[in-house]
């Protein structure tokens, strides 16, 4: 539902972000497959990278789909000005990549969580959503916010023409901003309904409440900002840092200032990523003391 350069970004991260959310129940479930025994289970049938999978071919490809051949020019950031200008096997790749997009952030991010290191499986979806949102808001040609707040294929080529104002209202008047709020409320509704259930099902499991330093709707709220706040804020700079001093400049500029700000072991990201609760400690721990909660304050990547 948000132009093609960025839909496999989105896709990757909403991904990991389903597998950081379901984090204390992904380790339960690897736990079930390390069981004495045959096993009985394949890892195939995760059910949380089934439904991650479900939502990102149920939801994301169709919406997606619809807006492409509703307004070919705007979802493809006006590089093709009609359906003509559209190759076929662009809309196969596309249909096909979403979710393969979603299950490959997914794996990721899971395979980081199993091993103790969330952290790196959090950085995942702050990599995936700062890249969607550095494509709408900078795109490649600095002009990534006029293509989305474009409509129709003149509105982009007046924008120069026009206040920023009246092309924000021209957009928030158009058939296609009506079609991404429907959308919008489908899809976006769903995947926070998820990953915010997903957390509440893992704080239920037996130890959460070690890990966890702050109340549910706090800990709701930081994830959230962590999420999908940060990464925006991460875009604007960004594009803020190209714009003053140049791709050359101002990209090596923000990687210093990422740097500091996600990886320095005592940066507030750390800290407040602490106060969530996502479990620290590899799946085999839970093993060496008979439970399925983790125990633990500290993430071991931190």
């Amino acid at each position: 539902m948000i132009q093609i350069q960025a839909a496999l970004f989105w896709a990757y991260a909403i991904g990991a972000t389903f597998a950081v959310s379901a984090g204390r129940q992904l380790q339960v479930w690897e736990r079930i497959n390390a069981g004495e025994g045959p096993r009985t289970r394949s890892r195939a049938a995760n059910p949380y990278l089934a439904l991650t999978a479900l939502f990102a071919a149920v939801l994301m490809v169709p919406t997606g789909l619809f807006l492409l051949w509703q307004n070919p020019a705007w979802a493809t950031m006006h590089v093709a000005h009609g359906h003509e200008g559209v190759w076929a096997g662009f809309v196969l790749f596309y249909a096909g990549g979403i979710p393969v997009a979603a299950i490959l952030g997914f794996l990721v991010a899971q395979s980081l969580v199993l091993v103790g290191a969330g952290y790196w499986a959090y950085l995942q979806c702050v990599g995936g959503y700062f890249l969607l949102f550095g494509t709408l808001v900078h795109g490649w040609d600095g002009r990534g916010y006029e293509r989305f707040l474009s409509p129709g294929t003149r509105d982009f080529a007046d924008w120069p023409k026009d206040s920023v104002l009246n092309h924000l209202l021209d957009f928030l008047t158009s058939g296609t901003f009506l079609a991404l709020l429907l959308f919008g409320a489908a899809v976006i509704g769903t995947m926070l309904v998820t990953e915010i259930g997903w957390l509440m099902e893992g704080w239920s499991l037996p130890g959460a409440d070690e890990d966890r330093k702050v109340p549910r709707i706090l800990a709701i709220a930081i994830a959230a900002a962590g999420v999908h706040g940060l990464p925006f804020a991460g875009a604007l700079l960004a594009s803020a840092l190209v714009r003053l001093f140049g791709g050359w400049l101002g990209l090596p500029l923000f990687a210093v200032a990422a740097g500091v700000v996600l990886l320095h072991r005592r940066s507030p990201v750390r800290w407040l990523y602490g106060l969530v609760g996502v479990p620290g400690r590899h799946w085999r721990a839970g093993l060496d003391d008979g439970g399925y909660g983790s125990g633990v304050t500290a993430d071991r990547s931190a």
